[in-house]
């Protein structure tokens, strides 16, 4: 089995080494032919071995490639990655060309993988992962195809591995695409000239409850299952050869997780650290304003302005105190 083990990982943050390892396990390309074979139709025939060996073609990019380029002018020809004079901030995760069977012979693919932990990043996840489709469609002008030679569009696919997705989305697969409605009329158009972009959500969750890709994923990917049980499930139910390498890389992944899970619950102790001490205060700040207004008959606004408490809190004291 191919594999980038051995790699060094530049970044001291460990969490920065944990996405680091998780793209290098998912870019191995048996654990990619599984999933093309459960997600994409082009595979749905085609034998494990034959994607991994046969129609994924050379080596898959990981982190190679930016999300975001410069316009610049493109050297027309095949490329293997989208050509750019300045390197982009944003780098696909993995990104790779397969080639699938058709009626017509072969037909090229370009595929983008995404390890994603955070479910919420701020904007729906599923528009970052239609734009990754048609930026790596927009890329191909000048490298796949040469100017207005728009019939040479390769199909795109963009998937999305979601680790921690809400409740309501666990152990689900989504799949986003283009199709034709017919609107006035029957007229069809072929379909190789419009389903040219795919986005597909694959969200994680108990492998316990899951089976077929789903549990293949929430095993190799989860943080509190040991490496010899994972090497395991990988054999003995999916029948994946683990090389000395690939189970190296997964080992260290795990390892990477445990301290991924310790740095969270430090965290999350000195948040709640944080949060009593403010509670505290909180509480002890009220107690005074009550007794102010007690043993002294000051009004509310006195009593606040006495302790000088801050003009944005006191609102929030008001509220305690049915005022």
């Amino acid at each position: 089995m191919n594999t980038t083990v051995g790699q060094g990982i530049d970044s001291a943050d460990i969490g920065a080494q944990y996405d680091a390892a998780c793209k290098r396990v998912l870019s191995e390309k048996i654990i990619l032919a599984h999933i093309m074979k459960e997600c994409l139709e082009e595979f749905r025939d085609v034998p494990l071995d034959d994607i991994a060996n046969k129609y994924i073609e050379g080596t898959p990019e990981i982190g190679e490639t930016p999300v975001l380029a410069d316009g610049a002018p493109r050297i027309h020809g095949r490329a293997s990655e989208d050509a750019t004079i300045h390197e982009g901030t944003v780098m696909f995760d993995i990104r790779f060309r397969a080639i699938a069977p058709s009626l017509d012979g072969y037909i090229q693919l370009i595929l983008n993988v995404e390890a994603q932990q955070d479910y919420y990043p701020g904007y729906p996840l599923i528009k970052r992962g239609i734009y990754y489709c048609s930026r790596l469609i927009s890329a191909q002008y000048g490298v796949d195809f040469p100017p207005e030679q728009y019939g040479k569009v390769k199909k795109v696919y963009s998937i999305w591995i979601c680790m921690n997705p809400p409740k309501h989305r666990e152990n689900t697969i989504n799949r986003y695409r283009m199709t034709e409605e017919h609107l006035v009329g029957e007229v069809k158009e072929k379909l190789e000239n419009y389903d040219l972009l795919t986005t597909l959500m694959i969200c994680l969750g108990d492998s316990d409850r899951t089976q077929g890709l789903l549990r293949l994923l929430d095993v190799l990917l989860a943080a509190n299952i040991q490496p010899e049980t994972k090497k395991n499930v990988l054999e003995d139910e999916f029948s994946i050869p683990i090389s000395q390498s690939f189970e190296q890389e997964v080992s260290g992944m795990c390892n990477l997780s445990k301290g991924v899970l310790e740095r969270g619950r430090k965290e999350g102790i000195k948040e709640g650290i944080k949060e009593g001490i403010k509670e505290g205060i909180k509480e002890n700040r009220l107690q005074s304003i009550k007794d102010l207004m007690e043993t002294l008959s000051l009004s509310f606004e006195q009593a606040v302005e006495a302790l000088k408490i801050p003009v944005n809190e006191r609102a929030e004291y008001a509220r305690l105190l049915g005022k």
